[in-house]
C-alpha cells in the first residue's frame, strides 16, 4: 500500500493538486496537517485517515446548508489560505472552494477533486452527463482514499506508515461495502424507484434498480425550478400505478413539489428511503453508507 501512495504522490498532478508542498507537517501549533474539506463527508474521510495528525475543517457541515448556495466567510477564508490539503468534490458542487483559494493566494496547498477521480469528467469541471453526487459511488470513494492518503504523505512524510495503515482498513471496509452492493443488487436488479433528485443515483445504478421518475422532474427539483404540471402528474402516477415501488428522496430539500411525492408515496403504500448530502450526525462514512444499503434492502422486501 505504501509503494502505491508513492506512486500516488508522485501523480497527484493527475487528480487535482494545484501544486507539490513538501512540508514536513508542521502545519499548525500542534504538528498537525490543515486539511480543508468542502463537505463533511470529505472531512470525515480524511479525519479517518489522518486521525491525531490533521486538522479538519469542513465547510458544509449542516444538513441545512446548500453548498450550492454557500457563501465564503472570513474564518472559512482563513482556513483555506493556511490549507495544506485542500478536498473538494468538484463539478460544479462547491466552485466556492476554487474561489476562496484563488483569493487567498494559497498555492502550496495540495487540492483533490472528487469528480476528476471518478473519471466522469478530464477536469472535474460541470457537464450535461455528470452526476456530481460521487461520494455514492465507491470505486470513486476508493480512488479518493488513496488521492488523500498520498497527500497526507506528501505533506507529511513522517507519519506515512500511519497514513497507509489507515487507508488499508478503510479500503478493505470500502471494498466490503462495494460487496455488500453487489450481493443486494440481486434483489434489487430491475425494481422501479422513483427519485427527487440524482442524490444517490450511482448506488440506485449499481443496485440495477429501473429509475423511472421523468428527467424533467428530478432535474427541476436539484436546479430549485418548477416542475411542469403534466411531468409532476406523471411522477406522482408512478406512485400510484406501481411502476416505483420505492421512493428515494433527499431530506434536505423541501418544498411543496417534493411534498406532493412524498405525500403520495405514504397513500400509496411505497417506501420511501431517505438520503442526504452531508454526513448525518454521529456516523462515519462507512456507516452512513452500509444504513443506505439496508434501508434499501428493507424498502424492496415489503
Amino acid at each position: 500500500m505504501l509503494r502505491r501512495l508513492l506512486a500516488a504522490a508522485a501523480a497527484l498532478a493527475l487528480v487535482g493538486v494545484l501544486a507539490a508542498c513538501t512540508s514536513s507537517g508542521s502545519g499548525d501549533d500542534t504538528g498537525t496537517v490543515r486539511v480543508v474539506a468542502s463537505t463533511n463527508v470529505y472531512g470525515d474521510i480524511a479525519k479517518t485517515l489522518g486521525g491525531s495528525h490533521v486538522t479538519v475543517t469542513s465547510i458544509i457541515d449542516d444538513p441545512d446548508k446548500d453548498p450550492h448556495e454557500y457563501q465564503a466567510d472570513a474564518r472559512t477564508q482563513l482556513a483555506i489560505s493556511k490549507a495544506q490539503l485542500v478536498i473538494e468534490n468538484g463539478g460544479g458542487y462547491d466552485d466556492f472552494v476554487n474561489t476562496m483559494l484563488t483569493a487567498s493566494k494559497n498555492t502550496k496547498a495540495l487540492v483533490v477533486n472528487a469528480v476528476q477521480l471518478s473519471g466522469q469528467g478530464t477536469s472535474g469541471t460541470a457537464g450535461d452527463d455528470l452526476n456530481e453526487h460521487v461520494w455514492y459511488d465507491y470505486p470513486t470513494m476508493s480512488k479518493l482514499v488513496d488521492a488523500v492518503a498520498a497527500s497526507l504523505h506528501t505533506a507529511d512524510p513522517k507519519h506515512a506508515l500511519a497514513y497507509s495503515a489507515a487507508a488499508e482498513k478503510l479500503q478493505t471496509r470500502l471494498s466490503a461495502l462495494e460487496s455488500d452492493e453487489q450481493a443486494l443488487s440481486a434483489s434489487t436488479a430491475g425494481v422501479g424507484v422513483a427519485i427527487t433528485e440524482p442524490v444517490a443515483d450511482d448506488v440506485l445504478q449499481a443496485l440495477r434498480m429501473d429509475i423511472v421518475t421523468p428527467t424533467a422532474f428530478s432535474k427541476a427539483i436539484e436546479d430549485g425550478t418548477d416542475v411542469p404540471a403534466t411531468v409532476l402528474q406523471q411522477t406522482l402516477a408512478q406512485l400510484a400505478d406501481g411502476t416505483a415501488r420505492i421512493l428515494v428522496y433527499n431530506v434536505q430539500t423541501t418544498g411543496p413539489q417534493t411534498d406532493a411525492v412524498l405525500a403520495a408515496a405514504k397513500k400509496n403504500g411505497v417506501p420511501a428511503v431517505p438520503v442526504s448530502e452531508t454526513l448525518p450526525s454521529g456516523l462515519h462514512y462507512i456507516e452512513w453508507q452500509e444504513g443506505v444499503l439496508a434501508t434499501i434492502a428493507e424498502a424492496v422486501k415489503q
